[in-house]
């Protein structure tokens, strides 16, 4: 048993076809091709979406039992995210928020199904969510304050003038550095999930390998193991949709509110 083959199929981004649409200097061919994480993402984006369509707008026994699961999510994104961070605000920013929300959430439990790629357990995907939580500091504070008094603000107020550049770059590294901490929070815990259970499994085969006794005797406790961080990966799924929403949504309130 191949722990880093099989690690490696279930992770990274292997493309079914390929697309070169331009090249960039640097970076290399930009390629749009079809790949398992794409297709997942796409899978999750319309379970998402018709998921909470049907909860929405259906009358159904089932579409009241989907209400009353995705409503008090819903609710606790505004009201308890959203709205001590924003105040009056919170409505504008509030259909960017339960996507993201929906959309992590969707995608983080979607990465347990077997055969499924692990989305949010590959740093290409959490980068590009973090670099769009980047965008949206940059929206939210120019918005708020315009685009002088935002700069202007980036450094806290009664710095002296000849410090004002170096603390200029320092803030300004620093909300990089917030960013890139959302990245790797998220594929970090995500993957460690898949690691973990995969270790478990794979205890069987180490055993093996000095005798099949000691393979067999092994099988009940891997497997148990390995099914309790499985559940417990359901539980860090949440868990990590809500952290880098919560995250997100502090880090754009700085921008909005400065003081």
């Amino acid at each position: 048993m191949n722990f880093e083959h099989i690690l490696a199929h279930h992770l990274v981004d292997h493309k079914f076809s390929h697309l070169v649409v331009a090249t960039i200097p640097l970076l290399g061919k930009v390629d749009l091709g079809l790949s398992p994480l794409i297709v997942t993402m796409w899978i999750a984006c319309a379970i998402a979406v018709l998921g909470l369509a049907f909860a929405a707008r259906s009358e159904s026994g089932a579409a009241r039992l989907a209400r009353g699961l995705f409503e008090p999510l819903a609710l606790f994104v505004r009201d308890d995210i959203l709205e001590p961070i924003f105040g009056h605000h919170a409505g504008h920013y509030l259909p960017y928020f339960l996507t993201l929300f929906f959309f992590l959430l969707t995608c983080n439990l979607l990465g347990l199904v077997p055969h499924a790629s692990g989305v949010t357990a590959n740093p290409n995907v959490t980068a590009a969510m973090a670099l769009c939580t980047f965008g949206l500091i940059q929206y939210a504070g120019i918005k708020e304050q315009g685009l002088v008094s935002y700069i202007v603000h980036i450094v806290p107020g009664g710095v002296p003038l000849a410090l004002w550049p170096l603390l200029f770059v320092i803030e300004v590294f620093g909300m990089f550095a917030k960013c890139i901490s959302l990245c790797i929070r998220l594929f970090a815990n995500m993957l460690a999930g898949h690691i973990v259970s995969l270790a478990f499994l794979c205890m069987i085969f180490i055993f093996a390998e000095m005798s099949k006794a000691a393979g067999t005797g092994m099988i009940l406790p891997s497997v148990g193991l390995a099914l309790f961080i499985y559940v417990m990966d359901v539980l860090v799924s949440f868990l990590q949709a809500y952290i880098f929403t919560f995250l997100t949504a502090l880090f754009v309130g700085g921008a909005v509110h400065p003081h």
